[in-house]
């Protein structure tokens, strides 16, 4: 029991980070109709930020104080990316074809990781670790604090998120230009501001999932976005993509997937038990779990 307790928590903690990634897929194609596979090597922009923090204000500086810079810088540099993002490469398209978007979302994401390579180099740098106090127990199991403050964070900003979109002004914006951007424009929306403030909030979760993710691999590198980004995507399919629950749904669906794999001892085909979820969804429930069918006139 206290071996299954323990892969769930690892699950759980695994699918948070998957979770906080899918839903800034989910929110970008909610609103504009758009796979934004840079995504994922937005994570990676983050990862490298928090190393750099990490190992440049190390010795001038107490840890507590350079863990918290490395947290804000992160999360800051992810989503005036993200935002930067969106008015260079997608903005101008905005009223273009969806696969010549599609198209640019790739050029993104594969120039982020070759400006990565050479700015930082081919191999992986280590990450010191960010949290670093160590374990507590539950009855006769010990868990890391790393898995708690994970989850616990992940299920905050979620929360966060539910609430930002359900009750405020401009979370009831994004709904509308969502639904249909013509009649949010007649509202008085502006659907230009509501799109760049949709990719900031994104990217900010794509932050606070790499300080997450380093937290837990503890390391950087050029193409780790793209598996990830890959994943978290999958999670959001499997969940009903445009849907904020069905994001964090898929996401603990795809981690407790992984972590179930990999502790029969098949741990070298957990990326295709991945895809082979994707396979199937698309083929039995396209729409996904929480996802709803979209009927479209002629």
């Amino acid at each position: 029991m206290t071996t299954v307790i323990g892969q769930l928590i690892n699950a759980l903690q695994l699918g948070s980070i998957y979770a906080l990634v899918a839903l800034g897929y989910s929110m970008v194609y909610g609103i504009i109709s758009l796979l934004n596979f840079a995504h994922g090597d937005i994570i990676m922009v983050g990862a490298y930020a928090a190393w750099f923090i990490m190992t440049s204000l190390n010795s001038f500086l107490p840890f507590g104080a350079v863990a918290a810079i490395a947290v804000v810088f992160s999360i800051l540099i992810c989503t005036l990316l993200g935002a930067g993002i969106e008015k260079v490469a997608y903005a101008p398209l905005r009223s273009a074809p969806r696969l010549s978007l599609l198209i640019t979302a790739i050029g993104v994401s594969y120039f982020l990781e070759n400006m990565a390579q050479m700015i930082f180099g081919a191999g992986a740098k280590s990450v010191p670790n960010i949290i670093s106090i160590g374990s507590f127990h539950v009855g006769k199991m010990t868990v890391s604090w790393t898995s708690a403050i994970t989850l616990i964070v992940s299920v905050i900003s979620m929360a966060v998120l539910t609430v930002f979109v359900k009750k405020t002004k401009m979370g009831k914006a994004m709904r509308a230009v969502s639904e249909d951007v013509g009649t949010a424009q007649l509202m008085g929306i502006n659907p230009n501001k509501t799109i760049s403030l949709t990719f900031a909030i994104g990217s900010a979760l794509a932050g606070i999932g790499s300080i997450l993710y380093c937290c837990a691999y503890a390391q950087a590198s050029p193409t780790m976005g793209s598996m990830l980004g890959l994943k978290a995507f999958v999670a959001a399919v499997l969940g009903g993509i445009g849907s904020i629950p069905g994001a964090v749904l898929g996401g603990f669906a795809i981690g407790l997937a992984e972590t179930l794999v990999s502790s029969v001892g098949l741990s070298v085909w957990k990326d295709a038990i991945v895809f082979a979820i994707l396979i199937i969804v698309l083929i039995f429930k396209p729409a996904g779990i929480l996802g709803k069918k979209k009927i479209e006139k002629v």
